[in-house]
């Protein structure tokens, strides 16, 4: 994909400012579903990753960038730095134009059963982190992005059953319903025992927010790097749990994670299906029927588990 010229030349600007120098070189990077990537080598020196989109909502790289700078401040999980975005400082917004984030490069390396041993240990440390972004909500974020290309509502609650009833499984219902999916009133019954459900959950925790295996890789040196973050606070298990929903973690994250960090016997019974329920409504509204059948699967069992 041709690098569209309005994002060369912002990117060009942002480039000056930080006294990186001129673009050398760009080849692309593939793997990305939703935005177009570019490995940039600068006369600097300077390796980055820019990522572009013709069409994303005014926002959406800032709030991408707002989570890496929240997930780095605990220094549990590498993260790449952003450097600059559209809509930043000394930059034109995304309205009218492209939209794109600069990020430090990182090398990529081999998947390891050490490096997943990294990541399980480095998530429990960052659900276990208190920073200075933590302060002022109970759950929620200081500000809303995007969970894909589809909104994400971050509006703070003092209660994470509240929270997970109204802004993640609510809304996402009612996207689907009224494109005619999900009529079972199973998801209705879901919705009445949320709170039952999450009652016991007091404890807001920062999330990386949509944690399936193409949202990290191991870098070149061995270390986990996250990308892609859909941050707020809310439960830790709700990573474990997007992360199994779609494969691509071994076996020796999940022990490293329960070596480190408990897991409640309810996450077994019916708050992975809880928490999955979330992503499995959003990939019906990003890709369609296909996701139904799993959708109606995790909310019954929910439903089975707390009926008895």
């Amino acid at each position: 994909m041709p690098l569209p010229e309005r994002v060369a030349e912002s990117v060009r600007r942002a480039l000056a400012r930080h006294r990186l120098g001129r673009i050398e070189r760009m080849a692309d990077v593939g793997g990305g579903c939703i935005n177009h990537g570019a490995r940039l080598e600068t006369e600097s020196g300077a390796t980055l990753f820019l990522k572009w989109n013709r069409t994303a909502p005014l926002g959406m790289f800032e709030a991408e960038a707002d989570g890496l700078a929240a997930l780095a401040k605990p220094g549990a999980v590498r993260v790449p730095t952003p450097i600059a975005w559209s809509g930043g400082p000394g930059e034109e917004g995304a309205a009218g134009g492209p939209s794109w984030l600069l990020l430090e490069w990182v090398s990529p390396g081999r998947t390891s059963r050490a490096v997943e041993e990294l990541l399980g240990v480095g998530l429990a440390r960052l659900h276990a982190s208190r920073t200075p972004d933590m302060s002022d909500h109970t759950f929620g974020w200081r500000r809303d992005n995007w969970i894909g290309s589809l909104p994400q509502d971050n509006a703070g609650s003092d209660t994470w059953s509240d929270f997970w009833r109204i802004r993640r499984i609510e809304p996402q219902l009612r996207m689907a319903r009224e494109r005619g999916h999900l009529k079972d009133e199973a998801l209705d019954r879901v919705l009445d025992i949320i709170p039952e459900a999450l009652a016991d959950i007091t404890g807001a925790e920062l999330l990386h927010g949509d944690l399936w295996g193409g949202n990290w890789f191991p870098s070149e040196e061995g270390t986990p790097v996250l990308i892609d973050p859909a941050v707020y606070l809310g439960h830790g298990e709700v990573d474990l749990a997007m992360s199994q929903l779609f494969g691509g973690f071994g076996p020796r994250f999940y022990e490293a994670y329960r070596a480190a960090r408990r897991v409640s016997q309810a996450y077994e019974a019916y708050r992975r299906d809880l928490y999955q329920l979330y992503y499995l409504l959003v990939h019906v509204n990003l890709f369609g029927a296909s996701y139904e059948a799993g959708s109606l699967r995790a909310a019954r069992r929910v439903v089975s588990a707390l009926s008895g």
